[in-house]
């Protein structure tokens, strides 16, 4: 990557200029210029994570093993590999990021570092992005449904931190002002690296991996305006996870993609049906603002969605229902409301 090879370059250059004036001065250098000086290291890959909420209310890493998932936090604590704890530090490549291998290794079958996957705790598997940019009819077939063209180019909107929910977590639709919730099956692209102005052949090197999505919606509020922002932003309304699986390994352009309500199933569809690809999306958003390492970028829903349904046959969701969105190789997320 030429970007990842420049910044190298230069970091290194200037690490060593610095060597040479500390070393002419005689002046010592300090931990933290010897932080900065560090070569910028490459994104994770070939990884499947997770974030983990802990007894202190705190979230911490979690890598997925076939023992189970791998406490990172407990692990680091006692083999001491430098490795990332959070997956905040592993978006912003800070610490040594091939020490999870290394943690899981070293912990080997000892109980006590993994959590099995139906007792886990999961946080939102991104914890502190600062954008959440989402896509409309994205879908060929989902705005036929809805009786509108497809897009000539992306329609794009927002949700904020506030909105970020999790697997096996709840909305309180009881408690809001709205009356037609809807539900929003969608892949979720996690950046890994700063973009501005990026090709879409290039588009790719700049996606950290992907995530299973729900971009839930009160339709009520969303047609109060032409901005759907406040439909789209209820508090829980961005849920993501529970893995977030490097993109080395999935490809984002042909995924299955469906959801259950009270296990009746909804939607089944597959990402290749977005009028806009994973890479055209990046490249597009990236033209007019700079994406950054943990932005996420939820890409659309396919057909089935009950806003779709014939006048008479919308039966919106209510307190009491329970969602399962499935993605091909990016796992089952469960969310309940109440």
């Amino acid at each position: 990557m030429d970007q990842d090879r420049r910044e190298f370059l230069k970091t290194t250059s200037l690490a060593g200029a610095a060597a040479i004036t500390g070393a002419a001065s005689g002046a010592a250098v300090t931990p933290a210029q010897a932080q900065t000086q560090m070569p910028i290291q490459a994104m994770a890959r070939g990884l499947t994570l997770a974030t983990l909420r802990r007894a202190d209310s705190d979230y911490g890493l979690g890598l997925r093993t076939d023992r189970g998932i791998l406490d990172v936090i407990a692990a680091e604590a006692d083999f001491h590999e430098n490795a990332p704890t959070t997956i905040t530090q592993v978006l912003n490549r800070e610490g040594d990021a091939s020490g999870l291998r290394r943690l899981a290794a070293k912990a080997g079958a000892q109980a006590r570092y993994f959590v099995a996957e139906d007792k886990a705790q999961f946080g939102p598997c991104v914890t502190n992005p600062e954008k959440i940019v989402c896509v409309g009819l994205n879908y060929r077939r989902h705005a036929a449904e809805t009786g509108n063209p497809v897009p000539k180019m992306p329609i794009l909107f927002n949700k904020f931190n506030s909105a970020l929910n999790h697997h096996g977590g709840n909305i309180a639709v009881s408690k809001e002002k709205a009356t037609n919730f809807d539900y929003e099956a969608e892949l979720v692209i996690v950046i890994g690296r700063t973009a501005r102005n990026v090709s879409e052949a290039d588009a790719a090197q700049y996606i950290f991996g992907f995530c299973t999505g729900n971009d839930f919606t009160a339709r009520d509020l969303q047609s109060r305006s032409s901005q759907w922002m406040l439909g789209k932003s209820l508090d829980g309304s961005g849920v993501i996870g529970p893995w977030l699986i490097t993109s080395d390994l999935v490809d984002g352009d042909n995924l299955g993609i469906s959801l259950t309500v009270n296990g009746q199933k909804r939607q089944s569809s597959n990402t290749s049906d977005m009028v806009f690809n994973t890479k055209q999306l990046v490249s597009y958003i990236s033209d007019y603002m700079t994406l950054k390492p943990g932005d996420l970028i939820f890409t659309g829903t396919p057909e089935g969605v009950i806003s779709g349904y014939p006048k008479d046959k919308q039966v919106w969701l209510k307190a009491g229902d329970k969602l399962v969105t499935s993605i091909d190789k990016l796992g089952d997320q469960h969310l309940t409301l109440t």
